[in-house]
Formats: C-alpha cells, sequence, structure tokens
C-alpha cells in the first residue's frame, strides 16, 4: 500500500529549507500531486503549526499517502483529498499557501494552467504558490543531463517533457499571479515562488 520515491529522500530537505522561507507561519497548505505522501509525511512534521492537505488525482497514490499517515500519526498532516488540477472546481475553497513538486513536468501542459487557474481561486492575495522541478530557461543552459531527462519523458509521454520557465511565468501572470523568487536547487531543479496579486 506505501509507495516509496526515492528522490524524496535527497530532495526534502533542500525543499523544506526554501519553505521555511515563504511559507506563512500558520494555515493550510495545499499539496498538489502528492505522490507517495512521503513529502507530505516529511514537510507536517517539520512545519507542525501549519495544517498539510496532501492530494492526488490517482487512487493508489491517495492510499499510499493514507497508509503514511496512519503509520506516522502526525496531527496537522490532514486526511487526502482527490484533486485533479486540471479539473474545475477543485474540492477546497481556501488554502493559504501552495505546493506542487514534481507535477509540471510529467503533466500535459494544460495541468500547469489548471494548477494556476485554481490557485487563483483559493488562494488569498499575497499566498505563494511553489512549484519545484527542472525547467529549461533560454538565459542558463541546459544540463547534459536534464536534456537526456527531458528527452526520455517525450519519449514515454509527447504531452510531457521539461517546462520553459518563461511560459509558467506568463500562464501565472494570465492567472493573476507574479514570480516573487527563483531558487537554485540540487540537482538542477528550481523552486520557483509565484505570489497571488
Amino acid at each position: 500500500m506505501k509507495r516509496h520515491a526515492p528522490a524524496t529522500a535527497r530532495n526534502s530537505e533542500p525543499i523544506a529549507a526554501v519553505l521555511e522561507r515563504e511559507l506563512p507561519a500558520r494555515g493550510i497548505v495545499l499539496e498538489i500531486a502528492s505522490g507517495s505522501g512521503e513529502h507530505a509525511v516529511f514537510f507536517a512534521r517539520r512545519f507542525p503549526h501549519l495544517s498539510w492537505q496532501p492530494s492526488d488525482r490517482e487512487l493508489g497514490a491517495l492510499a499510499s499517502i493514507a497508509a503514511w499517515r496512519e503509520e506516522e500519526g502526525i496531527r496537522n498532516l490532514l486526511p487526502p483529498m482527490e484533486l485533479d488540477a486540471f479539473s474545475a472546481p477543485w474540492p477546497i475553497v481556501q488554502a493559504d499557501a501552495l505546493v506542487c513538486i514534481n507535477m509540471i513536468h510529467i503533466s500535459p501542459w494544460a495541468a500547469t494552467e489548471g494548477l494556476f487557474a485554481g490557485a487563483a481561486t483559493i488562494l488569498p492575495p499575497g499566498a505563494p504558490l511553489i512549484v519545484y522541478g527542472p525547467f529549461v530557461e533560454p538565459e542558463v543552459e541546459t544540463a547534459e543531463s536534464n536534456r537526456a531527462f527531458d528527452a526520455s519523458l517525450r519519449a514515454r509521454d509527447a504531452a510531457w517533457g521539461l517546462r520553459d520557465r518563461a511560459a509558467v511565468d506568463a500562464v501565472a501572470r494570465d492567472a493573476g499571479f507574479i514570480r516573487s523568487a527563483r531558487h537554485a536547487m540540487p540537482a538542477n531543479n528550481l523552486t520557483l515562488v509565484y505570489r497571488r496579486t
């Protein structure tokens, strides 16, 4: 029932260091595409004054999150919610921050559009929408490992692939967000922070 994502052990601490700077002191954090649930466990424990709301569109992932939650018994980790970023309306009406890790490059572009559109309906002005993953940037040479990763993703599904950061910025602007921060991360990843205007 419980799933394990090897990358989670490697990137949880670097992501948490950024979240420490960007998340509000209190409130509800909605995590989109929570996957195995290991990030949700790590961050709920790291930020005990925040209520962590994991979500996913896939039933196997939801079962894994529920199993991790039951085993760990973390009080501020809420039951997982079935949520597809592309499908409106979302089954949550309000959150104080949104976190999305490693979804944008392994989903159709419409999911990214849905992510920002949905976030615009539930986040108050100034609240952060934080995304993590590999991106292509015009002014930065793309690492060979990221080029190879992009090719392998597109071979698996033509709708997947590393996204141009400027294109994500444009979708964000259209939905009423501006990018307030760009954090370089290990393994040629980025954490991008957008705030609702």
